[in-house]
């Protein structure tokens, strides 16, 4: 299975022309603000602080990009990859012109981050099928980019009712194929389906 052995922070930006220049496959992870973008970067890569968490929705208004070095144990390789950060959406105290501007900067990184693998969409486990992601999933369906969604703090749920959750979540958001993956922070849970999908999207 895919191991990450090294994490680093790169560079913030806005604008395609102030993004890294790379040939690694790039992952992105959107999502609502605070469903735990932050927490779940820093989980994969064993990585404590590096990508910032923020106790306030929608503080973070730029793109962070991370440099990924990793190991496939099974075949002995290594190599790159790139994680992205998008800022997270649905923020309630930000204005109609920050989320359109939140709006032309992600479509943007879609048409010009051409190394893009795929999308990781977070959803809060704990509550319904929010339009917004909905609305997200839409985008990457009609642009034809691969993703998956993953269903964070579902050691908030009661253990009994995890998978009639999962399901629940998987048809209102009109996932069909879609692979969706409950996961914890918190217990340290779903890692391993997480990096079976960068794995798969590697090489």
């Amino acid at each position: 299975m895919l191991r990450i052995v090294e994490s680093f922070y790169v560079k913030s930006a806005v604008e395609p022309a102030d993004y890294p220049a790379s040939a690694y496959p790039e992952f992105a992870f959107a999502g609502r603000s605070n469903v735990g973008k932050s927490s779940l970067i820093n989980l994969l890569t064993d990585h404590h602080g590096l990508a910032k968490t923020s106790g306030t929705p929608g503080k973070t208004r730029l793109l962070n990009f991370f440099l990924i070095r990793y190991k496939i144990d099974e075949s002995d390789t290594m190599g790159f990859l790139q994680f992205t950060d998008l800022p997270g959406y649905g923020f309630a105290e930000v204005s109609q012109k920050e989320q359109e501007n939140w709006r032309i900067m992600v479509n943007k990184y879609f048409e010009q981050r051409q190394q893009l693998r795929a999308m990781l969409v977070l959803v809060d486990s704990r509550h319904p099928a929010d339009k917004k992601d909905i609305q997200m999933l839409e985008i990457l369906r009609l642009r034809e980019i691969d993703h998956c969604v993953i269903a964070t703090k579902t050691d908030k749920l009661p253990k009994t009712k995890v998978k009639k959750t999962m399901q629940e979540l998987a048809k209102a958001l009109n996932l069909g194929n879609t692979p969706l993956f409950p996961t914890s922070s918190l217990n340290k849970t779903g890692m391993e389906q997480i990096y079976q999908f960068l794995q798969e999207r590697v090489n």
